[in-house]
C-alpha cells in the first residue's frame, strides 16, 4: 500500500492486515523550508542512456532501443547534481550524496574526485559516460566509491557504492534532495514499507534499494533542521505533512550479514507515485549489472558508428580520449522527446546560488548560435543523422505568424526556448537566423539533405530567414516591440548584450547571405539570389569603414572594434552597461569574435585589418581589457572580449548574481576555452595559404603547425577529471574563494556543449588540412576583393 499524503492521515491509519490500528505518521517540522537554489554548474560529467532514432529520426516506439528512457543525471566530484526525467530541462532531483559516519559522527572526506570508465570500442578503450567518484577517509585507509547511470529499458536512475575499508564501525547514508517538477518548492514526501517517495504535481520520484531500505529513514524540509543529527539521534519523521516545500530524504543504507559493503538505490520517475514504484520495481528485475552493461553497451555502439571519430581521436594530444567523450556528450545533450533538439549545456550557470523556487531551464535550452556549433560538429564526427535530426527540428524555433504572440516580422529564429519550443527569451540575434541557412548548405553541400528536401525547406525556412537578415523589420512579440532590425544592424550579438554592427554577428550573416543565394539559383529564384548577393556584399564591402578603428585607445590605435552602433568606429561612443559592468567607449573593446571572418571565408588570415587587430587581441593592455591569458604548460586562452561582467565577482570574490541577487560592477567574464580552438581554426586558415607557398619543412609552416597542436593541446588541458569541457576557467585575476587551479573550470557551466563541438571541429580540421566551417562559396567570392585591406 502506497501512503498517500493528505487530509485522510491527521491522526490514525489502519494497518493492511487484522484491521489493527497504528499510530499516525510522524510528520517532520519546519515546512516550507529554506529557499532553494539549484546545484553547482561544474560537472565532473553528465549520462544517460543512449538511444536511437527510428526510421522516421524521432524517438518512439518503433526505435530499436525502445522504450525510450528520458532521464539524465550530471556529477560533480563528491555527489551526484540535477537528475532530470521528462524533457531534458525537467529536474526532479537537486542532488544525491553518501554520507559517512563513524562513532564520532559525519566523516568528512580527504579528498573527492571522479574519472570516467573506458570500454573496449573496435580495440581501443575509450572513455563512457560511467563515471567512478572515490570518496577518500582516514588518510587513505577508508574509500567509498560510487557509480552513476540509467537504466535504457526503464525510467530509472541507479546509483551504486562499495566501501572499502577494514572497520566495522561505520555507516552509510544516502541523502536525497528532491525537486520535483523542476522547482525546488512544492514537493511532499513520505516513507511506506521499504520505498521514500516524493511527489509534485505530475512528476513522483519512488526510492528502491537491491537490499530492503528498512534501516534508519526520515523525511523533512531542508534548512529547518540537521537531518542527520535527528536521525543518529533517533528522532525520524515518516511523512512531510500537508504542507509541501523544499523537502529532503535520508536513508542508511543496509549492509545485510555476510554481504559485501555496498549497494544499489533505483530513482524510478513518473507521473504519479504508483508510475514511479513501477519504474522501480522493473529496474529491480534487471538488476545493476545487466543495466550498467547495457548502459555502456549502448554508447560503445554509438561511438563504434562514428565514421570520422577515429581520425579525429589521431589528431588529438591526450590520445583521442576527449574526442570521444565530446561525442558522447554532445549526445547526451539532447532531448528524447524532440529528436534534434540540442541544449547548450546540462547545468544551471552558478546554480548553487541561482533561485530554484521557479521552474527555470538555465543553459538546458535551445540557442540557435550553440545548436548551429553542436549540429556541425556531429556532421564533423560522422553523425549525419543527429545533424539532419537537428536541421529537421529547426522549423519548431522559428518565428512565423503562427508563433504564439507574434504579430511581427517574420523569419528570424527566437534568442532562446525550451526544447519544446516554449518561447523564453526574444531579442533579434542575426547571426542566430544567418546559421541556420548556413547549416543546410553544409548538409547539402555533405550529400546528407536531398535536392528535393533542401529545395523544400528552402522556400519555407531558409528563404523566410534570409528576407528578414535583408530587409530586417520590427518584432512585437512579449517585450520586443520596439527595435527594428536592418541589414547587419543586430538587436544583440553572439553575447547577448550590445546592439549595433558587430563583425561576428556580420560574419555570419554574409555568409547565410552567400549560401542563401546559392541555394535560390539552384532551386529556380535568381532574383532573390541577385538580392541576397547585393546584401551580403555591401555588408563586406563596409566591414571596415564601419567596424574598424584607426583612433583605438590600444596599441597602435588600428584594430576591429568588439561593436558600433553607428558606423562611425572613430567616434569613441559609449557602449551599453553589461552585467553590472559600466559601458565604456567602443573603441577600447576587443572581441576575438572577429576572426570568424577568417573561419567563414570572408576576409583572408593576412587581411591587414586582421593582422592588425590580432596584435592588438594578444596585447598586454590593462586588466579589464586583456583578453589574451597564458597558463601553465604553455597553454594559451582568451576572455570574450575587453570590460566582459559575465563571471564571478572580481572584487567580493563572489558568485554570478549572488549579491543581493542582482548584478555587480566588480564582475569579470573569465577565458573561454572554445576561444583557443577559435584561434587555431585560424591558424589553420594561416598554414592552408601556407602549405601553398611553401615546402613542408619551411619555417613558417612547421611553426604554424606547432601553434595549432598547441591551441589542440591548450584545450585539452582545459578539461576536467571527468573530461568537460567548462564554459569558462579560472583566470588568476581576484580574490579566489573557491580555490580554483589556474585555469580550472569555474561554476559558470561545465560542460559547454559549444566547447565540445569547438574540439570537434578543430580535430576535424587538422585531420583534413582544411577549415572545417570554412565557405568556399564565401571564400571565392571575396578572397581577391579590394576591401580586404584596412586602409580603405
Amino acid at each position: 500500500m502506497i501512503l498517500k499524503i493528505g487530509a485522510a492521515f491527521t491522526s490514525l491509519v489502519l494497518a493492511a492486515c487484522g484491521g489493527a490500528i497504528e499510530p499516525a505518521p510522524k510528520i517532520a517540522p519546519g515546512a516550507p523550508g529554506v529557499a532553494p537554489t539549484w546545484s553547482n554548474a561544474e560537472k565532473v560529467g553528465i549520462g544517460t542512456a543512449y538511444e536511437a532514432y527510428d526510421s522516421d529520426g524521432e524517438y518512439s516506439g518503433d526505435s530499436r532501443t525502445a522504450p525510450i528512457s528520458k532521464v539524465w543525471f550530471s556529477i560533480s566530484g563528491d555527489r551526484i547534481t540535477e537528475v532530470m526525467w521528462g524533457l531534458i530541462h525537467e529536474a526532479q532531483i537537486r542532488e544525491i550524496r553518501y554520507i559517512l559516519v563513524g562513532p564520532d559522527g559525519e566523516m568528512t572526506p580527504d579528498s573527492a574526485d571522479a574519472f570516467p570508465i573506458k570500454q573496449d570500442v573496435g580495440g581501443i578503450r575509450q572513455p563512457m559516460p560511467l563515471h567512478m567518484q572515490t570518496l577518500v577517509f582516514d588518510g587513505g585507509e577508508t574509500e567509498l566509491r560510487a557509480q552513476a547511470f540509467s537504466d535504457p529499458e526503464n525510467q530509472t536512475f541507479i546509483s551504486t557504492f562499495q566501501l572499502l575499508s577494514a572497520r566495522e564501525d561505520l555507516r552509510v547514508f544516502a541523502y536525497i534532495d528532491p525537486a520535483l517538477a523542476n522547482t525546488g518548492i512544492g514537493d511532499r514526501a513520505w516513507v511506506d514499507g521499504s520505498h521514500l517517495y516524493a511527489e509534485d504535481g505530475d512528476a513522483a520520484v519512488a526510492i528502491g534499494g537491491m537490499y530492503r531500505l528498512n534501516r534508519a529513514r526520515s523525511v523533512g524540509f531542508v534548512g529547518a533542521s540537521d537531518i542527520l543529527s535527528d536521525t543518529l539521534a533517533g528522532n525520524t519523521y515518516d511523512a512531510t505533512g500537508d504542507v509541501s516545500g523544499n523537502v529532503e530524504m535520508l536513508i542508511e543504507m543496509p549492509f545485510p550479514p555476510g554481504a559485501p559493503k555496498g549497494g544499489v538505490l533505483y530513482f524510478g520517475f513518473g507521473e504519479d507515485a504508483e508510475a514511479a514504484k513501477a519504474s522501480v520495481d522493473a529496474s529491480l528485475a534487471r538488476g545493476p549489472k545487466e543495466i550498467s552493461d547495457d548502459y555502456v553497451e549502448g554508447w560503445a555502439g554509438y561511438l563504434a558508428s562514428l565514421e570520422h571519430l577515429p581520425k579525429l581521436r589521431a589528431e588529438a594530444t591526450d590520445r583521442g580520449d576527449l574526442a570521444s567523450m565530446s561525442a558522447i556528450n554532445l549526445k547526451i545533450m539532447e532531448d528524447k522527446t524532440h529528436a534534434g533538439a540540442l541544449i547548450a549545456s546540462l547545468s544551471n550557470p552558478w546554480g548553487e546560488t541561482a533561485p530554484a523556487d521557479q521552474s527555470q531551464t538555465g543553459y538546458k535550452a535551445v540557442w540557435p548560435r550553440d545548436f548551429f556549433q553542436v549540429a556541425s560538429a556531429f556532421l564533423a564526427l560522422g553523425d549525419a543523422e543527429t545533424a539532419l535530426g537537428a536541421y529537421r527540428y529547426l522549423p519548431t524555433v522559428q518565428v512565423t505568424e503562427e508563433t504564439p504572440g507574434n504579430s511581427g516580422v517574420t523569419g528570424w529564429f527566437l534568442q532562446k526556448t525550451h526544447v519544446d519550443g516554449e518561447i523564453e527569451w526574444v531579442a533579434i540575434q542575426q547571426d542566430q537566423t544567418a546559421m541556420p541557412i548556413m547549416l543546410g548548405w553544409q548538409l547539402w553541400q555533405a550529400g546528407v539533405l536531398s535536392d528535393s528536401e533542401i529545395a523544400e525547406s528552402y522556400q519555407t525556412m531558409l528563404k523566410p530567414a534570409a528576407d528578414f537578415l535583408v530587409t530586417g523589420g520590427r518584432p512585437n512579440i512579449l517585450w520586443n516591440t520596439e527595435f527594428e532590425a536592418s541589414l547587419g544592424y543586430t538587436q544583440q550579438e553572439r553575447w547577448e548584450e550590445q546592439e549595433g554592427y558587430s563583425p561576428s554577428t556580420i560574419a555570419a550573416v554574409i555568409s547565410g547571405l552567400v549560401t542563401a543565394a546559392d541555394l535560390a539559383e539552384r532551386f529556380g529564384d535568381p532574383a532573390d539570389a541577385a538580392t541576397y548577393l547585393s546584401a551580403a556584399d555591401q555588408l563586406e564591402a563596409n566591414l571596415e569603414a564601419w567596424m574598424f578603428t584607426t583612433s583605438g585607445a590600444l596599441g597602435d590605435g588600428n584594430y576591429f572594434i568588439r561593436i558600433t552602433r553607428d558606423q562611425d568606429p572613430n567616434d569613441a561612443a559609449l557602449l551599453g552597461d553589461n552585467n553590472g559592468r559600466p559601458g565604456l567607449p567602443e573603441n577600447q573593446i576587443l572581441d576575438g569574435g572577429v576572426l570568424e571572418l577568417v573561419r567563414y571565408g570572408v576576409r583572408a588570415w593576412d587581411a591587414p585589418s586582421i593582422l592588425d587587430t590580432l596584435e592588438e587581441l594578444d596585447g598586454m593592455h590593462a586588466d579589464n581589457l586583456r583578453v589574451r591569458y597564458k597558463f601553465p604548460n604553455d597553454r594559451l586562452g582568451w576572455r570574450r572580449y575587453g570590460n566582459d561582467g559575465y563571471g564571478e565577482d572580481g572584487e567580493a570574490g563572489t558568485n554570478y548574481h549572488e549579491i543581493n541577487g542582482g548584478n555587480t560592477p566588480g564582475q569579470r567574464g573569465r577565458v573561454w576555452p572554445f576561444f583557443s580552438g577559435e584561434r587555431a581554426h585560424y591558424e589553420m586558415a594561416r598554414l592552408r595559404e601556407l602549405e601553398t607557398r611553401y615546402q613542408s619543412d619551411h619555417p613558417e609552416i612547421v611553426g604554424a603547425q606547432r601553434r595549432v597542436r598547441q591551441l589542440v593541446s591548450s584545450m585539452e588541458a582545459f578539461a576536467n577529471e571527468g573530461l568537460s569541457l567548462p564554459e569558462q576557467v579560472w583566470d588568476g585575476v581576484g580574490p579566489n574563494p573557491f580555490g580554483y587551479a589556474l585555469g580550472e573550470g569555474t561554476n559558470s557551466a561545465t560542460p559547454l556543449a559549444w566547447t565540445h563541438a569547438e574540439y570537434v571541429k578543430l580535430l576535424r580540421s587538422i585531420a583534413d588540412g582544411a577549415v572545417w566551417d570554412r565557405y568556399s562559396i564565401v571564400e571565392d567570392r571575396y578572397s581577391d576583393r579590394p576591401a580586404n585591406q584596412s586602409e580603405e
